[in-house]
């Protein structure tokens, strides 16, 4: 299965380093849960991107996709200044852009 456009565009500002991009890649109410630290909106979702994200150098590399719960889990390989590793990560979409996404220890 193909990754979501939206999760794409959101993976290709990541490793790309446009933090613009990045949150555009967001629903205005987006939901984003990071092993149980919550952020909200844009605000949250920049914030979370600073502190995690562009801002630790993160790239991402998607290697699969599946269709779950109404959503989908992306799997990424992850390497930067932080988290280096393999995650699943669940997605919900609006259209072209994310309305939640999940990273859980699981």
């Amino acid at each position: 299965m193909d990754t979501p456009a939206a999760v794409q565009r959101m993976i290709d500002a990541t490793n790309s380093g446009d933090r613009d991009a990045f949150v555009a890649a967001f629903t205005d109410d987006a939901h984003l849960v990071d092993w149980g630290r919550e952020f909200h909106g844009h605000e949250g979702v920049a914030r979370w991107n600073e502190t995690d994200n562009i801002g630790k150098n993160a790239h991402f590399e998607a290697t699969g996709t599946r269709a779950e719960g109404g959503g989908f889990v992306v799997t990424l390989v992850v390497t930067g200044g932080g988290f280096n590793g393999t995650s699943d990560i669940a997605f919900a979409v609006d259209g072209d852009r994310i309305r939640s996404m999940v990273i859980s220890p699981d």
